[in-house]
């Protein structure tokens, strides 16, 4: 008999339906957490810039909860959000995500130049008004940094899930192991590191549209 070969690529052709399912299943687990962890996260850090005394405690639980391993959250949320589920899975990625996202928001609206803040308030801004127009757009660089470490971070912590029953793509690494078959593994690794990488790129595209002045002072200096 020959040596089995590392990849079988008749395998993967039998199988591209089963694979596109779990990378949809593995995208929306990893997603829809980042997502929400913005949503909570851009208050919190609103809370944090304007209450300096509300920052470092807000900062110490999420610290806290991002030490706190995966797989042992995802065992202790089984008897809520039940075994074998996307909530039990997103739900510990939603805090993992804000833990990464507070101190990107805070640190965002910190690096505004306060002689722009007075500027808007010169000018009538209202504080809604200054918010959008004048302090979010100038924290969006420091914001989308760590929307992209928290959206690639998602996207590999999603697999762990396969041990608790939902994991997306990291199926393929139990069923890789348990027929002792590389393939699925392999596939699996691939197509993490393409999803994680196709999501950065987008959010890169997304930093380019929200700053263009960016662009521009980037090529007058060059």
């Amino acid at each position: 008999m020959g040596e089995e070969p590392l990849v079988r690529w008749d395998w993967i052709g039998r199988n591209l339906p089963v694979l596109r399912e779990l990378l949809v299943d593995n995208a929306v687990m990893a997603l829809v957490p980042v997502l929400a962890g913005l949503l909570l996260a851009l208050p919190l850090g609103l809370a944090g810039v304007r209450w300096r005394r509300l920052y470092q405690p807000t900062v110490g639980v999420m610290n806290v909860v991002y030490s706190l391993p995966s797989l042992a959250v995802f065992i202790v949320l089984i008897p809520i959000t039940g075994l074998a589920t996307r909530l039990t899975v997103m739900v510990p990625l939603t805090f993992y995500a804000m833990a990464v996202l507070v101190p990107a928001v805070v640190d965002g609206l910190a690096a505004v130049p306060d002689h722009v803040r007075q500027s808007a308030v010169a000018m009538g801004f209202t504080p809604l008004r200054r918010l959008l127009q004048v302090e979010l757009p100038i924290a969006v660089p420091v914001v989308l940094a760590g929307l992209r470490v928290a959206t690639v971070s998602s996207v590999s912590l999603v697999s762990v899930g396969a041990l608790v029953g939902r994991g997306g793509l990291g199926y393929l690494f139990i069923d890789g192991w348990q027929r002792q078959f590389p393939t699925p593994i392999i596939v699996g690794i691939v197509l993490i590191v393409l999803l994680a990488g196709i999501a950065d790129l987008l959010l890169v595209g997304a930093q380019r549209l929200l700053t263009p002045w960016a662009g521009s002072r980037t090529r007058r200096r060059a």
